[in-house]
């Protein structure tokens, strides 16, 4: 006799949902990086399914944005093709799985900051964190988006409807 009730189907959200719920302070996994979607936003490959990852506590530019591009650019070089170790966090409203990322040893979160194409997301930042620091220096050498002598942070960008 056939099962009358549908069987339930493990999205790759729900999987980390669950794994979350066991590990409440993080989960590591390591899977390839399959696409770079913009300077903070990358996709990864976990039993053959793909999973939107945000990196946290940075946001970069809009890729119609000034120095959007450079920006999705710098991240495809450091992670694209690669291993990326994911330190999971949490989920955004939007389903992205929140994770800090490391490819091939680089903490691809910080080095954006440091390259100069991605801000610190300060509302989501600790005050101690080592970003601060890269974000300054970063500016200070005028790297990446700090060449514009005022750039604009996409929190702005998206605020004020592109």
């Amino acid at each position: 006799m056939r099962d009358t009730f549908p069987r339930p189907h493990l999205s790759i959200a729900f999987f980390f949902t669950l794994l979350l719920a066991a590990f409440p302070s993080y989960a590591v996994v390591s899977a390839p990086v399959i696409s770079v979607h913009d300077g903070d936003t990358l996709t990864v490959l976990i039993d053959h399914h793909p999973l939107r990852v945000r990196l946290t506590d940075i946001d970069a530019p809009e890729l119609r944005q000034s120095f959007g591009t450079r920006s999705r650019q710098s991240l495809s070089d450091l992670c694209f093709g690669k291993s990326a170790a994911l330190d999971v966090r949490s989920h955004d409203r939007y389903g992205r799985t929140l994770a800090q990322v490391t490819c091939a040893g680089t903490d691809a979160n910080a080095e954006q900051v440091r390259r100069g194409y991605a801000w610190i997301f300060t509302r989501y930042a600790r005050a101690d964190s080592h970003l601060y620091t890269l974000q300054s220096e970063a500016r200070a050498a005028h790297r990446g988006l700090w060449s514009d002598p005022a750039p604009t942070p996409p929190w702005h960008w998206r605020r004020k409807g592109r």
